[in-house]
């Protein structure tokens, strides 16, 4: 018996192994050629008395209403010029990058057929831990400053920000940004509405990053992965309990969707959990109604949380 499930089980994982590697083909034969413009080289490498020609060049990033007085004093700054520098050093070749970004957009293509190949434009912007990168149809801006690495003597952010300051951040934030454009604005605002809002975000990423690890996805550390997968059913069972599904109190987002250090659970354990776990919960939920229901992703992407919920079919793992 032991021998016969044995064999069930491996025969599963090489269907399963078969089907990926069936889609990673077609994914790579996907004709697909990103040019990347450095705005931010651009920028600070011309002189100030060829101002002129920089604005006819990239005329959409300089707004009219801004004097020249504004862009002389970036391009002068000895602050800015050192931050500048620091992001050439780490980004002096961008091609690697380059390549990665490639191959998102293959996926994003093979899921997504009508998506236009963007181009990829890489600046020094406002150092915003919130526009770090923004996919635009056409076009995706990269804001390098704010990839410098997690210990870079620039950043005065608090850790939780500050852990997904690194490079291979660049890819999900762009797919997050992506995610917007295909996941309807959520027509509640009940925490199961907005867990499930960011559980389909993160199961894009399970599709369009599949060789990133669950704590690149979603921004954790390795350790707060583990609390999650150790502690899920004490999630899900306090959620329960204080009846929180489906109430409005706005106060929710905050304490368990939105980056924060820990999620509020207002008990002793909050300082070891990680923010944002009412997201990687309902990453969970949607995994299993994926799991367990006949759908393409786009459908999903479509569907009220609710039916979502109901559909699923979802346990949280035992604590362990």
């Amino acid at each position: 018996m032991k021998k016969t499930v044995l064999l069930f089980a491996l025969l599963l994982a090489l269907i399963s192994c078969d089907k990926k590697s069936k889609i990673e083909k077609q994914v790579e034969e996907i004709p697909m050629e990103i040019k990347v413009v450095r705005f931010d080289k651009a920028f600070f490498e011309t002189p100030v008395s060829e101002l002129p020609q920089l604005k006819k060049q990239f005329p959409k990033f300089f707004p009219a209403d801004v004097p020249d007085s504004v862009w002389i004093n970036k391009m002068k700054n000895p602050i800015w010029r050192e931050l500048y520098s620091e992001v050439e050093k780490k980004y002096s070749n961008f091609e690697p990058e380059r390549l990665e970004i490639e191959a998102l957009f293959r996926h994003i293509k093979f899921y997504f057929p009508k998506t236009k190949t963007p181009k990829i434009t890489t600046l020094i912007y406002e150092m915003d831990a919130n526009t770090k990168a923004i996919y635009a149809d056409s076009l995706v801006l990269i804001s390098l400053e704010m990839y410098l690495g997690k210990t870079h003597k620039f950043y005065e952010y608090p850790e939780y920000q500050k852990q997904n300051f690194e490079k291979n951040q660049i890819l999900p934030d762009i797919v997050s940004s992506f995610s917007a454009t295909k996941i309807p604005p959520t027509r509640d605002e009940n925490l199961l509405a907005l867990m499930i809002a960011s559980g389909k975000e993160l199961y894009l990423k399970d599709l369009l990053l599949p060789e990133y690890s669950d704590a690149d996805k979603i921004g954790y550390t390795q350790k707060q992965i583990d609390f999650c997968n150790g502690n899920e059913s004490y999630m899900w069972e306090y959620f329960i309990g204080e009846k929180m599904l489906y109430s409005t109190e706005s106060k929710l987002a905050n304490r368990f969707i939105n980056p924060a250090p820990y999620s509020k659970f207002y008990l002793e354990i909050d300082n070891e959990t990680p923010g944002r776990v009412g997201s990687w919960v309902g990453w969970q939920i949607v995994r299993s109604f994926m799991k367990n229901n006949e759908i393409s992703m786009q459908q999903m992407l479509l569907m009220d949380a609710t039916e979502i919920f109901n559909k699923s079919k979802y346990k949280p793992k035992k604590n362990e």
